[in-house]
């Protein structure tokens, strides 16, 4: 509005939420956990902005203090993966990290079924809080408990199913919040039980289809009006 001059009766606010109906928790594989007493996980597109840099120094901040009880899993892919691959191997983390790139989403839902705690380490930046990233919408569906940095959508999607970074000490922050989530079950149950309802009452896909329709009804209806007040030809 501030910017282009729109009206506020032609902005409409469309969010991307998940289908609970076909994204459903899955019985936990003990397996996925490599032998550890909790897992992390993580989906997502692997690019600069993303954070998954950050998120391997949050892993090494964890086994620096003698952790050695936590996996994270990172499902996805993108131009920094074989990076961070490469990353991964100089800081020593092969024991408590892997990137399983692209995979059927079969196998992705069993993993966040099984995770403890599903993060997002977007690194802090205006975009990042600015966008409603869908994978925290998904990690909600499957009644995941949440650690993330702090930002405006993140903050609004998850409210009360994640605890948010103050991204000053990034890894530090970070690690400390997932820490002490993975040594508090309870507060992960009620955290997930939150995010798993605020999506079937309010952040489904099926709550923002009357948006859309609206949007697409206000922008005929213009097409409508304009053509009316053509002059007929001849």
């Amino acid at each position: 509005m501030t910017r282009g001059g729109i009206a506020a009766g032609d902005i409409f606010v469309v969010r991307n939420g998940p289908t609970p109906e076909s994204l459903k928790a899955v019985p936990p594989n003990p397996a996925l956990k490599h032998g550890k007493r909790y897992l992390v996980g993580y989906v997502g597109v692997m690019n600069s902005q993303d954070g998954l840099d950050i998120l391997l120094d949050v892993a090494l901040r964890i086994k620096n203090l003698g952790r050695d009880d936590v996996y994270f899993t990172c499902v996805g892919g993108g131009p920094e993966l074989p990076s961070l691959r490469t990353m991964l191997q100089e800081k020593q983390l092969e024991d408590m990290v892997t990137f399983t790139g692209y995979i059927p989403d079969a196998e992705l839902v069993e993993i966040l079924s099984t995770a403890d705690v599903c993060v997002n380490p977007d690194r802090p930046c205006q975009m990042n809080s600015m966008s409603t990233m869908i994978k925290i919408l998904e990690y909600m569906a499957l009644g995941k408990p949440i650690v993330q940095f702090d930002g405006t959508e993140g903050r609004f999607s998850a409210q009360e199913a994640s605890l948010y970074s103050d991204g000053e000490d990034r890894a530090g922050d970070f690690a400390e919040k997932l820490l002490w989530l993975l040594d508090h079950p309870q507060e992960r149950e009620r955290m997930g039980q939150f995010g798993r309802r605020r999506i079937e009452k309010e952040l489904a896909w099926e709550y923002s289809v009357q948006y859309l329709l609206a949007a697409y009804e206000k922008a005929f209806s213009k097409t409508r009006a304009k053509r009316a007040l053509q002059p007929a030809r001849p």
